[in-house]
């Protein structure tokens, strides 16, 4: 899949940003909106509009947003693509077109983990499609530009002044589970933008290169690199071999370095994104 020719082309990032636009309306629907929780950004603000003037979420956010779109271009000049406009039209667009879909969620502890869950979710594939829902990250760019502070502070501080408002409207520990909300979807932004895998950098130091080379070859075919290192006790020098190895391999591998080379110094770091041969494109055998 992704080498197809259609997800190096423009329609796929649409495609993303389009669904990662969708799951993000939904989030909204289904747990932050009846859970009342405001966690953050213009879905926020809305939530807070919503519980005082019963106002419409999709219009509030529409209203919003679409301004700001137009007002971070002429201020901060930013080259904000089609994207961006097509990622800011399309969430309150699904808050408005499943506007009567329930689950009936009411705990605010399980809307906040699994709203937070489903947005970072959302936001992460809109961000692999190169867009944006616009909205609060706009005035954190206008805020940028005027105060020179940087946009991930700038946003922190927009956010705080939604979720702190949320604590005024509805109460503090509602506020708290936005908070919580928060946290979660930052760190399923980065997983799925990362596309982190359960895949595991091996260090293997040895004074025997040959023995471990032919273990990870002939047993678990994978590619390795080799560095001579320097013992800092002994002087003496070594070979540092890294490898890349799946999950389950990484456990079979330390097996089998355990029975056959026990005197092998073995680190497995866990490893964000790989790219290249044998991982994101096909293997080539030489």
């Amino acid at each position: 899949m992704g080498n197809h020719p259609f997800t190096k082309s423009p329609a796929y990032d649409y495609v993303l940003v389009i669904f990662g636009a969708a799951l993000v309306g939904l989030s909204f629907n289904l747990f932050l909106l009846p859970t009342r929780i405001a966690a953050g950004g213009v879905s926020g603000i809305s939530t807070i509009l919503y519980e005082m003037y019963g106002w419409n979420p999709a219009f509030v956010q529409w209203s919003i947003s679409l301004p700001l779109f137009v007002l971070a271009i002429l201020l901060v000049g930013k080259e904000f693509s089609m994207k961006s406009l097509v990622g800011t039209f399309f969430v309150p667009f699904t808050i408005w077109v499943t506007g009567g879909l329930k689950l009936h969620v009411e705990n605010p502890l399980l809307g906040s983990i699994y709203g937070g869950i489903l947005l970072g979710i959302g936001l992460g594939i809109v961000y692999r499609g190169n867009g944006s829902t616009g909205g609060t990250a706009m005035i954190a760019q206008i805020l940028k530009k005027f105060t020179g502070i940087s946009s991930g502070f700038a946003q922190l501080l927009v956010d705080g002044f939604v979720v702190l408002a949320s604590a005024f409207v509805f109460d503090f520990e509602l506020a708290l589970y936005a908070l919580m909300s928060i946290y979660v979807t930052s760190k399923v932004i980065d997983f799925v933008q990362l596309r982190t895998s359960p895949t595991k950098l091996v260090l293997i130091i040895t004074d025997k290169e040959a023995e471990v080379q032919s273990v990870i070859r002939d047993e678990i075919d994978r590619g390795l690199t080799k560095m001579r290192v320097v013992g800092g006790h002994s002087a003496k020098e070594r070979t540092m071999i890294l490898c890349v190895v799946e999950q389950s391999e990484a456990v079979y591998l330390k097996k089998l370095l355990e029975e056959k080379e026990p005197s092998s110094f073995v680190i497995f770091l866990s490893a964000s994104e790989i790219l290249g041969r044998g991982f994101s494109s096909a293997r080539i055998y030489e």
